[in-house]
C-alpha cells in the first residue's frame, strides 16, 4: 500500500507538468479484473460512452485490461492511492477489508431473505441500500466512491461431470467456487470448494486439479470453454442469486469533477444497471440454445436437499457475520426489514412469470 502512494505522488508529480491544452479534457482511466473481451467490459464501455455524451467530452472513460497498472487484488488499493483515477470489479472482492461488502457484492443466498437481483435493485434505490453502499468505503478505510453499474444474477449452480442426485453426489467433487462468504457456506455443506480467477478454471478442470466447477451464467461460462470439459449443466443455484459489479473512483479525483460530471457519471451509472441486465439476458439466451443445441451440454435439475442445506449453511454465515461486526449487521438488517414488505409481493409475482415462462419452454422441446 505505501508503495502505490509513493508511485502515485510521482505520477501527479508529473501530471503538473502537462501542458493547459492537455490538461482541458478529464479522463478517467478504470481498470478492470477482467479481459477486454468479456461482457462486463463491452458494458463498462457503454457506460464510458453516456458519460462522454452527458458531458459533451468533458469528461471521458478509458478501459484498462486486467493487469495493466496492477494485479486484479491490488485494484482497490491502486484508486485508493490514486496510482488509477476507477477500478473495475465486483465489491465482494473486498470483503477482506469489510465483511459487508458481501452484502453488495453477492449477498449470499439473497441475503437468506429472498432477495433477486431485481428486487435488490429495488433495495439498492429506493430502500436505503444505496445510502448504507455510501458508507460502505469509509467503513473500509478507503478514499473511493463507489457506482454500482452491472447486476447479474441468479448465477448458474455450475458445471459437472455427471449427474449428480443428491448432496452427497456433490461432496465427493472438488468444487470451484467464489471467495467469501459464498464459498465458506459450500464448505460449512462439506463441498470441498477451491476459489481461483476466471482464466484458471478450464486449466484447472482440463488437468484434474478441480471435478466441477461454477463461474456465473451461459455466456460468460462458455466463453471460458467449459462445456469442452463438462456436460453436465444446472441453471438453479443459491449461492450468488444476485452478484452485482461496480466502479470505483479515487475520491480527490471525483471532487476535482465539476457538478455536471459528477451527475453525469450518477445519470450514467443509472442507466448502466437497466442496460447490462437487458444485456445479459439476451446474451445468456443465445448463449444457452447454443449450449443445448449445438455444444452437446444437458440440462439438469438441481437436487432439492442442495436448496435447504445450502440456504441453512447461508443463513448461519450470516448470522455470525452479524454478530462480530456493527455495520454488517445493520445492512443485513435492512435488507430484511426490506424483504418482509417486499418479497411476499414479488416472489408471488414471479411465481405466475416463472410458470409462464416454463410453459413456453416446454413446447420448444416439442
Amino acid at each position: 500500500m505505501l508503495k502505490l502512494k509513493y508511485v502515485a505522488a510521482f505520477a501527479a508529480a508529473l501530471s503538473l507538468m502537462a501542458s493547459p491544452a492537455m490538461a482541458a479534457n478529464k479522463v478517467l482511466r478504470i481498470q478492470s479484473v477482467l479481459p477486454t473481451s468479456a461482457d462486463e467490459v463491452v458494458m463498462l464501455k457503454e457506460f464510458g460512452k453516456d458519460v462522454a455524451a452527458l458531458t459533451n467530452g468533458s469528461l471521458t472513460v478509458e478501459v484498462l485490461p486486467a493487469g495493466a497498472v496492477v494485479g486484479p487484488r491490488d485494484i482497490i488499493d491502486a484508486v485508493d492511492a490514486g496510482l488509477v483515477e476507477g477500478g473495475f470489479a465486483w465489491t465482494h472482492y473486498w470483503a477482506g477489508k469489510h465483511v459487508a461488502a458481501n452484502l453488495f457484492g453477492a449477498p449470499v443466498a439473497g441475503a437468506g431473505v429472498g432477495l433477486d437481483n431485481i428486487a435488490f435493485l429495488s433495495w439498492f434505490q429506493y430502500g436505503g441500500g444505496k445510502e448504507l453502499y455510501d458508507r460502505l468505503w469509509d467503513e473500509m478505510g478507503v478514499n473511493v466512491k463507489g457506482f454500482m453499474l452491472q447486476p447479474v444474477g441468479p448465477e448458474a449452480l455450475g458445471w459437472f461431470p455427471k449427474p449428480i442426485k443428491s448432496m452427497d453426489d456433490f461432496r465427493k467433487l472438488r468444487f470451484r467456487a467464489p471467495p467469501g462468504m459464498v464459498g465458506a457456506a459450500y464448505a460449512e455443506v462439506g463441498v470441498p470448494a477451491v476459489a481461483m480467477g476466471g482464466g484458471d478454471i478450464l486449466p484447472a478442470l482440463e488437468k484434474g486439479t478441480i471435478d466441477a466447477a461454477e463461474w456465473c451464467c451461459p455466456k460468460p461460462d462458455s466463453v471460458f470453454g467449459f462445456q469442452k470439459v463438462l456436460k453436465h449443466y444446472y441453471l438453479q443455484g443459491l449461492h450468488q442469486v444476485t452478484v452485482n459489479a461496480d466502479m470505483y473512483v479515487n475520491r480527490d479525483f471525483y471532487n476535482s469533477l465539476s457538478p455536471l460530471e459528477q451527475k453525469a457519471l450518477e445519470v450514467a451509472a443509472n442507466a448502466s444497471l437497466s442496460k447490462s441486465m437487458s444485456y445479459r439476458i439476451f446474451e445468456n439466451g443465445k448463449a444457452l440454445k447454443d449450449l443445448v443445441d449445438n455444444q452437446g451440454v444437458i440440462l439438469e435439475d438441481t437436487p432439492a436437499d442442495y436448496f435447504t442445506e445450502y440456504m441453512a449453511a447461508a443463513k448461519k454465515s450470516l448470522e455470525k457475520a452479524a454478530a462480530e461486526n456493527k455495520f454488517f449487521a445493520e445492512v443485513w438488517q435492512s435488507q430484511k426489514d426490506f424483504a418482509d414488505t417486499v418479497v411476499p409481493f414479488w416472489a408471488g409475482a414471479q411465481t405466475s412469470n416463472a410458470n409462464l415462462g416454463r410453459a413456453h419452454a416446454a413446447t420448444l422441446k416439442k
